[in-house]
């Protein structure tokens, strides 16, 4: 009865569920529930027991292997002094793997250089510059050489460099084990290090791919490395990439490089005693160069030349001539490189490189500058006559000199009055307050903003903010024009100005001229506070030379690859010049700039016959002296200072830098054809001139046959003058005199 009432229940449930509310999920009976629970407990149990009996087969597996493995080696064992060593070797196999993943963990960074495509190649330049017109001039970068084969080096380098650096190099696979216990044992007994264990495979891995560090994280790199280039490499590629790679001293890498600057020959010429010094040259490059400590050099030559007769590789006959006849350096000494110049070509090569990748494909170029060679002699030896005449009178040590044409073509630079005291550029990098010098971008935002030479403004005192500028008169001249207060370079005209216009402006027109530095936006700005560089100033005057182009200055003309394939071409690849200024604007501050060197502070920059405008600079406590100029040709910014930034002796712009322009300047426009001054000169200028030079030209010519009334009056007047010395004392001299004017006059009548 029960269940028939439970079943009843259940189908009354079941209908009212569907017909009262469908929607409504019926409650489970605990009955279905307890049996889901029942299937779960099953299940759970299946799953245990099968682990168990999983884990037992295993066990008993692995039991039964060891027990068989016991049984094996039970053949092995090893009693007495074998059991030590065996215990001793299996410990020290043990560490030995642990200590070969710990050094393989370590060497793990070094392993990424090796995945560059280029592994191979040098990531530094190797330059060699020409002046315009195609001479060599000196190097930079690397001093590299690597096109010549392998077979091609003499066979006497090759003996050498593996007798003194690893003589067994083609036994080895990668690290010599011999001569690293050799060394070890070397190097304990002298209690210093006198022998590398290295071989030539471990040397191309540090050179390639690490750094001179002598630290053991380095030897760990060194050595994966090594393995690593065993297996990707043969050795004869080992051996070459080691002779173009090695540094050899005085910047030079590879000894084909270093033959030509330490020889001055092909390295396939070289003879057995140079060989041997290049040999040598591996162990200390810089310390032992021939051209700096040639007994050293020859030293070690002397040691390597022993290395190849115990190697077995020649014989101490063969090597006699070369012991008593040893190597001679080309003598370097003498050499007038203009190496501040070289220093800034070899950046501009670099910023070109970043400019243009494909330039980084092939490191060894070789660039035509801009530089001329005579305007370099020239500017270097205006700078020195100076500093030697007038350093000590005025206090000053240092100076600088760059030199652009109107087209941004550096054509000479003084970095500094001596390159081996000093290397540090600074026509390039020295920053230095250029005082008034900076006036006329003050005028040029002016005359842009509506003022004109002719405007009046008062030269008064003036304070801003506590600031009084004064002029360095110590007086003040009332109402001036503009044009008269830039050519006496008065003060508190462009501190009015800067007021009037905003000193935003006046720094606007600055970059847009050519400053590269930043400007500091002061009070005391308009007066040549912020600091620039020589170059700055020569480019950006250059502006003014143009008419109002932007001129930006470069060193590289031209650029070949090592197979003297055009890679770069200022003219072709430089973008054209743009048009920054107005031209009406820059001829207005053109002719004021003009009036500075004629009747103004810059007097002593005149150059005769030729139109020249330019502006002095003096700074406070008369650290920095400046005149900056230019022509329709070319623009020069000259600079004398001290390093240390103490007072010269009262010298201002217009004396030691107008001076060396206008020696440079004068010198630099000779023989050449002068361009108009934009603005200034008439526009047919240039014809003018070259109109007055060829007339010049015809008039000093020699006719190279003499008509013949000229040839009788010539011979009359020879006659003359012979009757004349026959005779002296019958002749007075002021009759002499006579006889030959009235011959004179003949001539010139019958001309």
């Amino acid at each position: 009865m029960k269940d028939e009432r439970d079943t009843s229940v259940e189908q009354n449930v079941t209908e009212n569920s569907a017909h009262g509310n469908q929607n409504r999920r019926t409650p489970k009976s605990p009955r279905s529930t307890q049996r889901a629970l029942n299937g779960i407990s099953r299940r759970l149990l299946a799953t245990d027991a099968w682990l168990d009996t999983a884990l037992w087969r295993i066990g008993d597996v692995l039991g039964g292997s060891w027990r068989a493995y016991s049984t094996f080696m039970r053949r092995f064992r090893a009693r007495g002094i074998y059991r030590g060593l065996a215990e001793v070797g299996s410990e020290g196999a043990t560490y030995l793997l642990v200590g070969l993943v710990v050094m393989l963990a370590f060497a793990q960074p070094a392993f990424k250089a090796t995945e560059a495509s280029d592994w191979k190649t040098t990531a530094d330049f190797s330059v060699t510059f020409l002046d315009r017109y195609g001479n060599e001039i000196g190097k930079r970068g690397i001093l590299l050489n690597d096109k010549i084969p392998l077979e091609e080096l003499p066979d006497h380098l090759i003996k050498a460099t593996l007798a003194t650096e690893d003589r067994r190099f083609f036994t080895h696979f990668g690290i010599d084990v011999v001569g690293t216990m050799r060394a070890m044992a070397a190097n304990v007994k002298a209690r210093r290090v006198v022998q590398g264990g290295s071989s030539i495979t471990q040397q191309l891995a540090k050179n390639l791919f690490l750094s001179n560090e002598r630290t053991l994280e380095r030897k760990i790199k060194e050595a994966y490395l090594a393995l690593w280039l065993e297996a990707r490499l043969s050795k004869q590629e080992i051996l070459k990439l080691y002779l173009d790679r090695a540094y050899m001293g005085a910047g030079t890498f590879g000894v084909a490089a270093a033959s030509e600057f330490y020889f001055g020959k092909d390295v396939r010429e070289i003879n057995l005693a140079e060989a041997a010094v290049l040999a040598g040259l591996y162990k200390a490059p810089s310390a032992i160069a021939p051209h700096k400590n040639l007994p050293a050099a020859r030293a070690r030559a002397n040691e390597v030349l022993t290395n190849m007769v115990e190697a077995g590789f020649m014989t101490e006959g063969q090597v006699i001539a070369a012991r008593r006849n040893p190597a001679v350096a080309v003598d370097r000494s003498k050499e007038d490189a203009p190496d501040h110049y070289l220093d800034w070509a070899f950046q501009n090569v670099q910023d070109l490189a970043k400019q243009f990748p494909e330039l980084g494909e092939d490191r060894i170029v070789t660039v035509r500058t801009t530089l001329d060679p005579n305007l370099q002699k020239q500017a270097s030896s205006s700078v020195e006559s100076i500093l030697r005449q007038y350093g000590d009178r005025y206090g000053v040590e240092e100076a600088a000199l760059a030199a652009v044409s109107t087209t941004g073509a550096v054509r000479a630079m003084v970095g500094g009055r001596d390159y081996d005291s000093s290397q540090f550029n600074r026509a390039a990098d020295a920053l230095r307050q250029p005082g008034s010098a900076f006036k006329p971008f003050v005028y040029m935002a002016a005359f842009m903003n509506g003022y004109s030479p002719d405007s009046v403004v008062p030269d008064a005192p003036i304070s801003i903010g506590g600031w009084s500028p004064r002029n360095y008169s110590r007086g003040y001249s009332g109402a001036v024009t503009l044009k008269t207060a830039l050519t006496r370079s008065i003060n508190t005209i462009p501190v009015r100005l800067a007021q009037n216009i905003g000193r935003d402006k006046i720094a606007n027109a600055a970059y847009m001229m050519g400053i590269q530095h930043e400007l500091k936006i002061t009070r005391a700005m308009p007066l040549g506070v912020s600091e620039v560089t020589v170059m700055d100033m020569a480019s950006s005057y250059a502006t003014l030379a143009t008419g109002g182009l932007k001129v930006q200055p470069y060193a590289v003309e031209e650029m070949r690859n090592s197979d003297g394939d055009i890679i770069y071409s200022h003219e072709r690849d430089a973008p054209r010049p743009l048009r920054v200024l107005p031209f009406d604007k820059v001829a207005e501050l053109n002719d004021v700039l003009v009036n500075v060197v004629e009747r103004g502070t810059g007097r002593r920059a005149r150059l005769e016959g030729i139109t020249a405008a330019g502006k002095t600079g003096t700074t406070q406590a008369y650290r920095d002296a400046w005149f900056v100029g230019y022509t329709g040709n070319m623009s020069t910014a000259v600079w004398f200072g001290n390093d240390d930034f103490s007072s010269t002796r009262r010298m201002t712009g217009g004396s030691l830098p107008a001076m060396t322009w206008g020696s440079f300047m004068g010198y630099a426009h000779k023989d050449v054809t002068l361009k108009p001054m934009p603005g200034v000169d008439p526009p047919d200028f240039q014809a003018q001139t070259q109109l007055l030079a060829s007339q010049d030209n015809e008039d000093n010519q020699t006719p190279e046959v003499l008509n013949a009334k000229s040839q009788r009056v010539l011979e009359a007047l020879h006659q003359r003058l012979e009757s004349l010395h026959e005779a002296p004392s019958q002749v007075s001299g002021l009759q002499q005199v006579q006889a030959a004017r009235t011959v004179g006059e003949q001539a010139v009548v019958t001309r």
